[in-house]
């Protein structure tokens, strides 16, 4: 954080500062008797505000305040029935706001970064659960697209593709939406309203009978499904500290790549499957039953699992919402209806705030060098994934001529790579921050999530060499397998510090810095497989994907680079970076 200003403030008497440094023992007096603090300037909100920054990770630096005692309130209270405060910021605006309600001290249990660690990685699985299921809707269907084009009569290649890819085409534009409304109404409700929108239209593609029909369902259903990608990385940026956020980052990463790579294994071991119990040893995501439609209905029946859990343990983590019900529980006990929290101005209408959120997204996307950056490398990395899923078919069942059934179980090797990254990434990640922050003794920041991209970048065009040279030779089957490993660990580590950065750089707007950079990379999913067939059919399997590697190279060393050594600059130049 950079060098602030000093200020002092006076409390009216000692008695007054004895109430204060009982319940706050970060106040302390200056030298001459006065209370000092270090003042920062709140860059994320366009005013004068200045906040006190007490240091101690993000707690202070999430909703931009810290507090000391103004009232009681009796309506809350800790474990030992003390009651407790209803505090106030000491910074310039809250001096001159007696009605402003905060977080009741920095260990307040109900600020989401205080939960307990049980509840946290609650909110983080289930979260994570919804970021897993969604996906797989978006490969599922493929190995049924023939079956699909006799029913629906669909002739051209062009069509029968884009009943696969339309879903993905949702998937881009619903963050743009689901991001920033999420910041309107908390994370909790629009991710549940928004999931029971997929699970409703999901399940209606089973009943589809026309194309039109099965296009306009698989666009809905997207757009529901792609809540969890624009509201992930807001729920980990509420729940955890910038030192504690990387393992938590490695699992929620895990899932939009697992989805797709499991997806398909389930579809084309569907045509053993012989019983309701058969399908779920099958592939777990079932895929088909008695016709194409059971691929729709039963990863409805797991999503609706998923759902029934949130419903019952997910809570709101969005601290400007849990706020709110704060301040509302507060004017309905007291009778005050002035008071309110820092985001409830009565100087904004509620439409002026929603167009303010849903503008944000696209604002970030087109001004913020840092979301560009990380979003050009991590949709490239999506595309070059779903442009290995596509060619999975043709080399497992025309090079090496495995049916169908033996074929999908190849994707089992995308997963393991996917695992095995996870386990490298987690727990390095947090090391490597916490050694940097002590060894340079300084606060924590985004670029100390930088130096494992680079082993990560080096990876994936390994991997993808020893994959594509060696289905070209033909080599035994399990030395392509090996390449895919090798390629999905290096992805899963770079993705995943790419993702962490940007929770950490964009805290508080988190859910539109990640819908965002959604957006690029959907598209690159969406559209790097349209050219597979062509880029091989010129190029070859060998030459086409060392020149894709190469490429991969490129950016998984520059990237890192460029991002360790002007990072800092880059987010300096954004009214949106947490500092």
């Amino acid at each position: 954080m950079a060098e602030s200003p000093r200020a002092s403030l006076s409390f009216q008497s000692d008695s007054d500062y004895e109430l204060s440094i009982s319940e706050y023992p970060w106040l302390a007096k200056g030298p001459y008797g006065h209370y000092c603090y270090d003042l920062f300037y709140d860059r994320s909100e366009s005013s004068s505000t200045t906040a006190i920054d007490i240091e101690r990770g993000d707690a202070a630096s999430h909703d931009g305040e810290t507090h000391a005692t103004e009232s009681r309130d009796t309506s809350f209270g800790d474990d030992a029935g003390r009651p407790s405060v209803l505090v106030r910021s000491l910074s310039a605006k809250s001096v001159e706001d007696p009605n402003l309600v905060t977080w009741s001290g920095p260990n307040d249990p109900a600020n989401p970064l205080n939960w307990s660690y049980s509840r946290r990685w609650v909110a983080t699985v289930l979260v994570s659960c919804f970021t897993f299921i969604s996906p797989v809707s978006s490969t599922m269907v493929a190995p049924a697209l023939p079956e699909l084009a006799r029913q629906f009569n669909v002739s051209s290649s062009v069509e029968q593709m884009f009943l696969m890819s339309i879903f993905l085409l949702a998937y881009a534009v619903g963050p743009f939406v689901l991001g920033p409304l999420s910041e309107i109404f908390g994370r909790v409700v629009v991710l549940q309203s928004a999931n029971m929108f997929y699970l409703v239209f999901n399940t209606a593609c089973g009943f589809a009978r026309t194309k039109e029909e099965m296009l306009a369902f698989r666009f809905l259903s997207g757009l529901g499904g792609s809540a969890p990608q624009a509201l992930g990385g807001g729920v980990l940026s509420d729940c955890w500290r910038a030192e504690e956020r990387g393992k938590a980052v490695a699992i929620y990463s895990l899932a939009p790549f697992l989805g797709p790579a499991v997806g398909p294994i389930g579809e084309l071991y569907g045509s053993d499957v012989k019983s309701i119990a058969d399908i779920f040893v099958a592939g777990g995501y079932i895929a088909q039953y008695t016709t194409w439609r059971w691929i729709f209905w039963s990863v409805s029946i797991a999503d609706a699992g998923v759902q029934l859990l949130a419903f019952l343990f997910l809570q709101e983590t969005y601290a400007p919402k849990i706020l709110a019900v704060k301040a509302k529980k507060l004017r309905q006990e007291t009778g005050n209806d002035a008071l309110h929290t820092k985001w409830e101005s009565p100087d904004h209408s509620f439409g002026q705030i929603l167009r303010k959120n849903l503008v944000r997204p696209f604002i970030m996307l087109g001004t913020q060098p840092a979301i560009q950056a990380l979003a050009i490398y991590r949709a490239y990395q999506y595309g070059i994934m779903y442009l290995v899923l596509a060619s999975f078919p043709m080399i497992w069942e025309s090079v090496y001529e495995q049916n169908v059934a033996t074929a999908s179980l190849n994707y089992i090797s995308l997963g393991i790579g996917f695992v095995i990254g996870l386990q490298i990434c987690g727990p390095l990640m947090d090391r490597i921050y916490c050694a940097l922050k002590q060894q340079r003794n300084e606060p924590g920041r985004p670029e100390f999530r930088v130096p494992l991209m680079l082993p990560g970048g080096l990876l994936v065009p390994i991997g993808f060499l020893i994959y594509g040279w060696s289905a070209h030779f033909a080599t035994h089957w399990i030395v392509p397998n090996i390449g895919a490993v090798i390629f999905c660990i290096g992805l899963i580590i770079s993705f995943q510090c790419a993702q962490a950065y940007m929770v950490d750089a964009y805290t508080r707007y988190a859910a539109s810095a990640t819908g965002a950079a959604a957006f690029v990379r959907t598209m690159a999913g969406f559209s790097f497989p349209l050219f597979a067939p062509k880029l091989y059919e010129s190029l070859g399997l060998g030459w086409g994907n060392s020149l894709l590697a190469f490429v991969s190279l490129g950016l998984g060393i520059v990237a890192p680079a460029l991002l360790w050594k002007y990072g800092q600059w880059l987010r300096s130049r954004s009214t949106y970076c947490a500092g």
